[in-house]
């Protein structure tokens, strides 16, 4: 689940509530439970969550402020569009910081952490095998925001975040139309530079792994003349990398 923590009010339940929403509506759209564009209303949405209308119009207030949803009527939102200017400037985001997140991540990981890890990617595995598109999308992003958390960066954290909430729909699209076959995973590389401490490899890895998921979804819809990936690739240091092909990174 996200990391947020419920912000302290005197109306306890209330922010409980809110929080609550938060959390599930966060979860979904980071994973894809809806589509790009999908229109949604305050009223279904409580009604699908089981809760009042004002925590979840709160909620989506927070959203649309992300850019995660776009107000549509003061009722009724949507999930957020992506033209191919705004694609190419969450590319960039995404290899400044989430890289620059796993190695401040890196002198806080230990073999527990590396365990768990590989326990998350055992569960993406087990999500290809089925074909549980939704299962794969919500464990990539445990497996990424597991180490990321571990940088005590929240500035960092907040506009990762935000760039997850903005492509997430469009990553379980292409998941749902093209399978998981067609691109390379560098989860095995992450894990590999984290075990060696090698800074330099899981900055590579972490770049390869956003290049490959988002070169994917450029391809899916603004053809294939779209390039995510313009620079060398580094191979980590320590053991022969093994690229697993059957597996799509984000």
């Amino acid at each position: 689940m996200p990391r947020h923590q419920p912000i302290q009010t005197d109306s306890g339940e209330r922010t409980i509530a809110y929080e609550r929403v938060y959390h599930e509506l966060y979860t979904a759209i980071i994973s894809g439970h809806y589509a790009p564009g999908q229109s949604l209303t305050i009223r279904g949405l409580a009604e699908e969550l089981g809760m009042s209308p004002m925590p979840v119009r709160e909620a989506v207030r927070r959203l649309v402020a992300m850019g995660a949803l776009e107000m549509r009527t003061t009722r009724r939102v949507a999930v957020c569009s992506l033209t191919e200017s705004s694609f190419h400037e969450i590319c960039k985001a995404r290899k400044l910081l989430e890289p620059e997140l796993a190695a401040q991540a890196l002198p806080q990981v230990t073999t527990k952490l590396i365990t768990r890890l590989r326990a998350i990617d055992q569960k993406i595995d087990q999500a290809i095998e089925s074909g549980d598109a939704d299962r794969y999308s919500y464990s990539n992003w445990e497996f990424h925001f597991t180490l990321y958390r571990l940088s005590h960066s929240d500035l960092f954290l907040d506009l990762v975040e935000t760039l997850w909430l903005r492509f997430g729909p469009f990553m379980r699209v292409v998941v749902g139309r093209i399978g998981t076959s067609l691109v390379v995973d560098q989860h095995q590389q992450m894990l590999q530079a984290l075990e060696h401490k090698d800074e330099t490899g899981l900055r590579e890895a972490v770049r390869l792994d956003i290049c490959d998921g988002m070169q994917a979804i450029g391809d899916e819809l603004f053809g294939q003349g779209v390039m995510v990936d313009e620079g060398p690739r580094v191979r980590p240091r320590g053991r022969t990398t093994r690229n697993r092909s059957r597996k799509s990174g984000t």
